[in-house]
């Protein structure tokens, strides 16, 4: 099932010199949803690309699958006035799943799905363990590669985009979404089906840092992640008890380092292993 990301559209535009009118380029989004054995877990917001990337990242970060090997299946609908996605997980995964969902009264929309207690909100964060340093040449250049990738930011300036980054190697793969949460989980899925481990680089992402951010990018194992704007305070505490780098406010050759700076080094490799 195919549906375009991003459609043209007739507007007004005022300039300087006068108002013209033309076509502009602007991002599709529609309902996605995550079913689980038939039943809808989570509801988002999403741009209808890239789907099956989203049911695999969306099913690893969220701690709804340990492997991906643990989904059996995966098929995207047409549902009319959205997508469904339905995921198939294999038996004991699907055990697991099913006694977590008993737990809970029901999914929510957008943000935190499939969690309706504090207490899943504020889950602790797998801590990363990974050796991976960055110089600062290497941070700024991962930030420059990524808007390289960024195709349908590109064309509607209304996207956000989540990469990946290897020194040496520069961005190894990159999704983007109306939602930044959804372009990460693209990105998840995307570094898992390529078999890439998340220990060997650097999550970038062009929004702001939350602390959904943060727990994903620690669940695909990254020690990085580098964002071009700024971190809350809860991503921050988050980020730091999970031994993860924070760096944000990327501008140009400058940017802040707000938790384990220890990672950012001069003396870091031009090139790591794979």
């Amino acid at each position: 099932m195919t549906r375009p990301a991003i459609t043209s559209v007739s507007r007004f535009a005022q300039r300087s010199n006068g108002s013209t009118q033309a076509d502009r380029f602007v991002p599709e989004e529609v309902p996605i949803a995550l079913s689980y054995a038939g039943t809808t877990h989570a509801v988002m917001m999403g741009s209808p690309a890239d789907l099956e990337d989203f049911a695999r990242g969306f099913s690893l970060t969220e701690g709804i699958i340990a492997e991906l090997d643990e989904i059996d299946f995966i098929e995207v609908e047409d549902a009319g006035a959205g997508i469904d996605i339905q995921i198939r997980l294999k038996d004991q995964a699907n055990t697991r799943f099913q006694a977590r969902r008993r737990r809970l009264a029901g999914p929510v929309g957008c943000g935190l799905c499939g969690i309706e207690s504090i207490d899943e909100a504020m889950r602790s964060v797998p801590r990363t363990h990974g050796t991976l340093e960055l110089s600062p040449k290497q941070i700024t250049d991962a930030v420059r590669a990524l808007s390289e990738h960024q195709a349908l930011h590109k064309k509607t300036g209304a996207v956000h985009a989540a990469g990946f980054f290897q020194p040496g190697r520069g961005i190894l793969a990159a999704r983007e979404d109306v939602g930044r949460h959804n372009a990460l989980d693209k990105l998840a899925g995307a570094l898992a089906a390529q078999g890439v481990a998340g220990s060997s680089g650097a999550v970038v992402v062009t929004s702001r840092v939350s602390v959904e951010l943060v727990q994903k990018t620690a669940a695909i194992g990254a020690p990085f992640i580098i964002a071009v704007s700024a971190p809350t305070a809860l991503a921050i505490r988050t980020a730091e008890d999970a031994g993860l780098t924070l760096i944000a406010l990327v501008r140009g050759d400058e940017y802040d380092v707000f938790t384990h700076p220890e990672r950012v080094t001069d003396d870091a490799p031009e090139l790591v292993r794979a």
